[in-house]
């Protein structure tokens, strides 16, 4: 793991900013100008005690992010402006932080690890999909509570793109909510509601690129310097060229390479913009400072709504340098801990949370307290889905043992889907461990999760399908995945499977909201206008009402799969050992098995999960270190592990067991 900058200097004391009452003393390399413009933002209204409060944060973090953005951008007059900027910029947006917020910070700074607990349970939907507008989402609070939800995931809900905006992702403004889903107000109201219901609000701050209509991108098309540097613009393809020799593609069904041309300001020629997703979605230039500086400000504006949480978007992607990948390069690392440490400073309630769909050994290098402190676990996700497929635990085994346990402080976000596509992002090294051949292996989970393998119960749709290469990724809700759309005999069962290993393993667990009923996939979303080239709308249905009707109806799947999926989030809620990360895997001897124990104080719970077909025995003598018998959490009782123990076909038991103890 990367040592985080501390923005220590040598005698271990941060760059002081400012005195108590705003009296410029000595700062870091930025000079008297950092402090000059501190003391300026003052506001007549901020009383000397709220002041001491934000010098205090000042003197604590601003030496780091002082010397993140030297790291990223060299010493020298340009930096310096641009950090006295910054500065001034912070001290504006802590003081216009509302007073609600002021003390929320003070919570969670006394309580750091408040989101490690077992309590904790996301959900995340699309606002207009699943409750047509924010005051919807707000009718269905009571809903939220009911299922125990502590944490809503709104899809990206900013002024974009008419008809196709990548779901969102092409954001044209950070301070507008769409209009047809309500008003920045209407969030602010929101997320205050969430609050007091002991919600948090998550929205994805996406700052890799902007929509081609956002308000630079338009000045930057329209000609103007200072906005043409906001984004990479080439008037030929000479440095388009040279970047594509290392870059890969990553919808090429939208367009070839990473740039996209666009007209010359007078129309009679065109430019090349960087545009690594869709052609609509320009990346921004952070080799300029002035684009960290104005992302800091439409972040901080958004931490000011009362945003609670960031998913950080495509955080792989943010710096470009000639020569390699342009991902997950040091100065990504960088600019993301300097974003932390603008919110330690000026919003400290707020966390981050990466979006990293790369490499796993890439992926927990953006993990830590000074970066991000929550993090998607992708690689769960898609074993989970290789072990139901395969009846194999032994990737998904392999992946808790090696490559689960995070920085202290830190946590994953767990989930069976998101509301993208499943990459299968395992390792080919760990699969060559195992004898799988990883190439082989994908082919093979492309063919079965859409239904073009014998005997599969997926059905799942592909997306960005390449019929010669046999690559793409899946799309599909859960149930579907799951074998519910083929009416398949297990599939109520490997739903519930899926889900209580992404109960127990630690971190926070994510529901995409609708899957508690067994939601299919919706096809009728790719005739709705935008969506008809990218097919991972089936997998985001709209509301489905009727399935919620039938929740509480037990001879429905719906009802089937929500009380037994309510089940075990009232048991975990009540399990200490299942929060936080700590996880000990344990070796059953069996292949179709994953198990893996969480330890307490003088307990432990033991998980045993079977992703096979038919029950599978675990001999006695594998439980010879463990005392005689256990309580059986899901269906209560003791089981007495002397006589070893049976798992149903798709069937998951939580054991707690006393260490050193018994039961009579």
């Amino acid at each position: 793991m990367r040592s985080p900058v501390d923005g220590r200097g040598p005698a271990g004391e941060s760059a002081r900013v400012t005195g108590r009452r705003g009296v410029p003393l000595v700062s870091g390399p930025a000079g008297s100008a950092v402090p000059d413009a501190v003391a300026a933002a003052r506001q007549p209204r901020t009383t000397d005690a709220q002041w001491d409060t934000l010098m205090a944060r000042l003197d604590r973090h601003f030496g780091r992010l002082e010397r993140l953005l030297e790291q990223v951008y060299g010493s020298g007059d340009a930096t310096t402006r641009e950090l006295a900027l910054l500065a001034g910029q912070l001290a504006t947006s802590w003081q216009e932080r509302p007073a609600d917020l002021h003390a929320l910070d003070a919570a969670r700074e006394a309580d750091p690890a408040w989101f490690t607990s077992q309590q904790m349970l996301g959900g995340v939907l699309y606002v207009d999909r699943y409750a047509g507008d924010l005051a919807g989402v707000r009718s269905r609070i009571p809903y939220f509570e009911e299922l125990g939800l502590t944490y809503l995931h709104l899809m990206p809900l900013f002024e974009a793109p008419p008809e196709n905006s990548d779901g969102g992702y092409a954001v044209s403004s950070y301070r507008s909510v769409d209009p047809s889903l309500g008003t920045m107000a209407e969030l602010a109201d929101l997320a205050s509601e969430l609050r007091r219901h002991g919600i948090a609000l998550v929205v994805d701050f996406i700052f890799n690129h902007t929509s081609d209509e956002h308000v630079w991108a338009r000045a930057a098309r329209a000609g103007d310097p200072e906005h043409e540097a906001f984004y990479w613009i080439f008037p030929d393809r000479t440095m388009p060229d040279a970047y594509e020799r290392t870059v890969r593609e990553i919808f090429p069904d939208d367009h070839p390479g990473s740039f996209v041309p666009v007209p010359t300001p007078d129309g009679l020629g065109e430019r090349w913009v960087w545009a690594t997703f869709h052609s609509f979605q320009w990346d921004l230039n952070y080799a300029n400072p002035a684009v960290f500086r104005a992302m800091a400000a439409e972040m901080l504006f958004l931490a000011n709504q009362g945003v609670d949480i960031l998913r950080m978007d495509a955080v792989a992607f943010i710096w470009k340098q000639l020569g390699t990948s342009c991902e997950s390069l040091p100065q990504a690392h960088l600019l993301l801990q300097a974003f932390n440490a603008v919110c330690r400073i000026a919003a400290p309630a707020v966390l981050f949370k990466s979006e990293a769909i790369v490499h796993p050994d890439e992926v927990i290098e953006y993990i830590s307290v000074d970066e991000c402190q929550l993090s998607y676990d992708p690689l769960k996700m898609a074993l989970i889905w290789s072990g139901l497929a395969t009846r194999d635990g032994r990737l998904l085994q392999q992946a808790i043992d090696r490559r689960h346990a995070l920085p202290p402080g830190t946590s994953w976000v767990s989930y069976v889907r998101s509301h993208d596509d499943i990459g299968w992002t395992f390792a080919d090294e760990d699969a060559a461990e195992l004898g799988i051949d990883a190439a082989a292996h994908r082919r093979f989970l492309n063919q079965f999760f859409v239904d073009r393998f014998p005997g599969s119960f997926a059905r799942g749709v592909p997306f960005q399908d390449n019929p010669r290469t046999g690559d793409c990724r899946i799309a599909g809700t859960t149930a579907s995945l799951a074998g519910l759309e083929a009416r398949d005999a297990g599939a109520v069962d490997r739903i519930l499977l899926a889900h209580a290993i992404v109960l127990s393993t630690g971190g926070l667990p994510l529901l995409y909201l609708g899957d508690e009923v067994g939601q299919l996939n919706d096809y009728a979303a790719l005739d709705e206008p935008g969506h008809g080239e990218d097919s991972r709308w089936v997998n985001r249905p709209r509301y489905p009402a009727a399935r919620y009707a039938e929740r509480d109806d037990p001879s429905t799947d719906a009802g089937r799969i929500y009380a037994r999926l309510r089940h075990l989030i009232d048991v975990r809620r009540r399990t200490p050992e299942l929060a936080g990360n700590a996880l000990i895997t344990f070796d059953t001897h069996n292949p179709h098995l994953v198990a893996y124990q969480r330890p307490g104080l003088g307990t432990l719970v033991l998980v045993v999960a079977n992703l096979a077909d038919d029950p599978q025995h675990v001999d006695a003598t594998t439980f010879s270190g463990l005392p005689p018998s256990a309580d059986d959490l899901i269906a209560g009782g003791v089981v007495h592990l002397r006589d070893g123990l049976t798992v149903p076909a798709h069937g998951v038991v939580w054991l707690r067991v006393v260490r050193g103890g018994t039961h009579e």
